[in-house]
């Protein structure tokens, strides 16, 4: 027991970390500056009427939002951050690989859509990623318990697909995907005033970029989290005595 938690452990660890640092280097030369160009309107808004600024972060935030002093400081935060959800990610596939005990690199970019899919994608549809300035926001309690909704029914729903023979089920899991997207009972909390500072043009650019940067992200993940794993397995066989041999 204690060596599978490790070899899981130490996966994670080597496969999130690459993961994590690829994700901050893309996000650095595609995301970012998208941000930092959203945070330009923000603050032109802001030198316009700081009551509005100041009524505007209220309703959008509850407080004050934190924002990096620099770039070296942006750079930081992103990469300490995309390091840490590339190993949170990493535990939770490499746990599923130890479920299924057997998986090569194809396997492995299958799981990884798989995660973009549940995490990412199916939440888009209903609360797309957004720019600074992007509006008043719905409650973040509400957003969140959404998010873990859709997320759950979704990954749920891929897991039947996958691994259910029966064709019933199979269609319940397509249900349990595209239903909540379908019925009023799961829409999404919206916020009561839709405006936003940056163009459209750009915010429909970062909706994709951003999705586009997640999936690299997971289909990498996958790789990694199948090759490290089978490595360790492999490390781990190579180590041990035969009782006939000591």
């Amino acid at each position: 027991m204690m060596k599978i938690f490790n070899r899981i452990l130490l996966t994670a660890l080597w496969a999130g970390g690459i993961a994590g640092l690829l994700l901050a280097g893309v996000q650095h030369v595609t995301v970012i500056p998208m941000i930092v160009e959203a945070e330009t309107y923000e603050t032109a808004s802001d030198s316009a009427g700081e009551a509005h600024h100041e009524a505007h972060h209220e309703a959008h935030h509850g407080e004050q939002a934190w924002a990096p002093e620099d770039d070296g400081e942006r750079t930081f935060h992103t990469v300490v951050n995309s390091v840490i959800m590339g190993i949170g990610f990493g535990l939770l596939l490499t746990a599923c690989y130890a479920l299924r005990r057997k998986v090569t690199w194809q396997h492995g970019v299958l799981w990884g859509l798989a995660g973009f899919a549940s995490f990412h994608l199916a939440p888009a549809f209903g609360l797309p990623p957004e720019l600074p300035g992007g509006g008043s926001a719905a409650g973040l309690a509400q957003r969140q318990v959404w998010w873990l909704l859709i997320v759950m029914m979704t990954a749920a729903g891929l897991w039947i697909i996958a691994f259910q023979p029966n064709r019933y089920l199979k269609l319940f899991g397509v249900a349990l995907i595209v239903l909540p997207h379908l019925l009023r009972l799961f829409e999404a909390p919206q916020p009561e005033l839709h405006e936003s500072l940056a163009p459209a043009e750009l915010r429909s650019k970062f909706i994709f970029t951003s999705l586009i940067t997640n999936a690299i992200f997971w289909v990498v993940l996958g790789m990694l989290c199948a090759y490290f794993f089978n490595r360790f397995a492999r490390k781990a066989k190579d180590t041990t005595v035969d009782p006939m041999l000591s």
